[in-house]
């Protein structure tokens, strides 16, 4: 067995922000993963379900005991530090997903100084796609 087969490709993605309206990029990128086989977590304190999934208030609303391969964050630039500060609080250790438009110098460098792996400015769902 060779090191490529042992490794399990990230299924499970919270999305901060998702919206339930269909025109919306968080939408159509959450519709996307799901049809792809992705476990989706949507997290946006203004909707109680989408895709038929609850949707949780905030990260640290989400049971402990699901497992988080990435959190996929569609927000504004400067809401994204308050929620890397959440993640840091829940102890989870993630993938961190910012969209197309929501990096900052300021995320990225909170990010490395606590140890949370990072990726910005690119979208997700391209990037699926161009694998």
């Amino acid at each position: 067995m060779n090191m490529k087969s042992m490794l399990v490709p990230p299924k499970t993605i919270a999305i901060v922000g998702l919206s339930d309206k269909p025109e919306r990029a968080s939408y159509q990128v959450a519709a996307y993963l799901l049809e792809k086989g992705f476990t989706i977590i949507p997290v946006n304190p203004m909707i109680k379900e989408i895709f038929s999934l609850p949707s949780y208030p905030s990260i640290t609303a989400i049971p402990d005991n699901i497992h988080i391969d990435i959190i996929d964050i569609f927000r504004a630039p400067e809401q994204v530090v308050p929620i890397l500060k959440e993640i840091v609080h829940s102890k989870r250790k993630p993938l961190i997903w910012l969209q197309e438009g929501v990096g900052s110098p300021e995320a990225k460098s909170y990010a490395t100084a606590h140890q949370l792996p990072i990726r910005m400015d690119i979208c997700i769902m391209k990037q699926h796609k161009n694998q």
